[in-house]
């Protein structure tokens, strides 16, 4: 196999609202974490959760989807790649890894945010939507139905 990948696979959620820094007109720079959580049985029968947290990147186009759409807590899919940065603090150099995302998914469901956000907005307001039927499909009997094998 010819070349190298550096490709980045992350279902988590999001560990703080979406940072944005305009630097200038046109570009922009969205950073936040998100949290990946693996759980598994010990040999003693013990469960143990591990958290991992990731800081990702975005650029411009997808750092304002994100900042517009994303809150904390939403779940995402992200796609990218690993990146190090190298800098000197005060005569200490420092790193830091983060994830370049190439495109992210909001896996969180529409109605949820918008749930969320009316209820952070009228927090006040009697929860009279919660009480609204389930409405079922009608029973279709044996012979009924139009497929056909």
């Amino acid at each position: 196999m010819n070349g190298t990948t550096n490709k980045v696979l992350l279902i988590g959620n999001l560990g703080d609202d979406v940072k944005l820094h305009n630097f200038d007109e046109q570009n922009c720079i969205g950073r936040f974490p998100i949290a990946t959580t693996e759980s598994y049985i010990s040999r003693t029968g013990e469960r143990i959760t591990e958290t991992e947290w990731h800081n990702i990147v975005t650029r411009n186009k997808l750092a304002e989807l994100c900042d517009r759409y994303l809150k904390k807590g939403d779940k995402v899919f992200v796609e990218g790649r690993i990146k190090t940065r190298k800098w000197d603090d005060n005569g200490q150099t420092r790193y830091t890894t983060e994830i370049v995302a190439n495109s992210i998914e909001f896996l969180t469901p529409k109605v949820e945010n918008e749930n969320r956000q009316s209820t952070q907005e009228d927090s006040n307001k009697t929860a009279s939507s919660q009480n609204t039927p389930i409405v079922e499909p009608p029973f279709i009997e044996d012979g009924e139905d139009d497929l056909p094998f």
